[in-house]
């Protein structure tokens, strides 16, 4: 059952959509936590639970131990991050920030930043974006909900939104790598707006929610434990296919090929399970290592 006081309320929302962005109170018990991060460190591993493999992996047993550990659809391979991934509360928040009947899961990505103490590198940036950047293949009209396992702020490399910034439509190019004060330059020449960035800093078990083309990016983990959490993709009942864009080669582009889908589309049933109004289950397409072996 949802809690009225975990929702957005009408000034939320107004701030949503003045800003891009939104904090939710807790979602997520103590309980409901540490079931997650024993899932997160069984995916890591490699365990895969349910027998199906996650969509990618971009971090794998053996590799660095400081780099970015990011798996795609880790929810495919284990039930407690379904669970998570999938939650209702989620859902209902999303819908009434995206004004839609009907949220669907566009996909997740599970994030462990590993700690890397005080003297950190830059390495475990995550550059300036707009997630809409890499996905030109549907509406720019998804949002991220991103789920904070651990405490977050400027130490453990949490995350800095722009706000505003989703109102400037995309960006062109790219400046994911780019440092803040060129980012910051570069903006400004092109858009005549301010590029002012403020730190989300979170409690466990709370929810950042942003707009696709929301501008942001994280830092460094500085601490001697790993910030993780779950960015969690979700899209309105009207998102469909466009095809022919540099996105044709995302994921979500490849699994509706394969499903039979083409332009017009919508992502919808499949690996695209409902959160809201009533949860489904999803259907795991084979995983990108798989689906290469086959063709797409």
């Amino acid at each position: 059952m949802i809690d009225e006081f975990t929702l957005p309320t009408p000034a939320d929302i107004g701030d949503w959509e003045v800003n891009g962005y939104w904090i939710s109170p807790p979602l997520f018990s103590p309980e409901e936590i540490a079931r997650a991060i024993e899932a997160m460190d069984r995916v890591i591993a490699g365990v895969c639970e349910t027998g199906h493999e996650p969509w990618s992996r971009f971090w794998n047993p053996g590799d660095d131990p400081l780099a970015l550990c990011k798996i795609d659809n880790s929810h495919w391979a284990n039930l407690a991050i379904r669970d998570l991934v999938l939650s209702e509360a989620i859902g209902a928040a999303a819908a009434r920030l995206m004004h839609t009947h009907e949220v669907r899961l566009w996909h997740d990505q599970l994030l462990f930043k590993p700690g890397q103490g005080p003297g950190a590198k830059p390495g475990g940036n995550v550059g300036w974006h707009q997630d809409h950047g890499y996905w030109t293949n549907t509406c720019p009209d998804l949002l991220t909900a991103w789920i904070a396992l651990v405490d977050v702020d400027e130490s453990n490399g949490c995350m800095h939104f722009v706000p505003g910034s989703h109102r400037w439509g995309k960006i062109d190019g790219d400046f994911f790598d780019q440092d803040l004060e060129r980012t910051r330059e570069r903006i400004a020449e092109e858009t005549g707006e301010e590029f002012r960035t403020v730190p989300i800093v979170m409690r466990a078990g709370q929810v950042s929610f942003h707009h696709c083309l929301t501008i942001h990016g994280s830092g460094p983990n500085r601490t001697d434990s790993p910030r993780r959490s779950f960015a969690v993709h979700l899209q309105p009942a009207h998102a469909a296919h466009i095809a022919g864009t540099p996105a044709d080669s995302h994921q979500c582009s490849i699994m509706l090929r394969h499903l039979g889908g083409s332009e017009g589309s919508l992502y919808r049933g499949g690996p695209w399970p409902t959160l809201y109004p009533k949860r489904s289950e999803p259907i795991p397409c084979p995983s990108h290592r798989e689906m290469s072996s086959l063709g797409d």
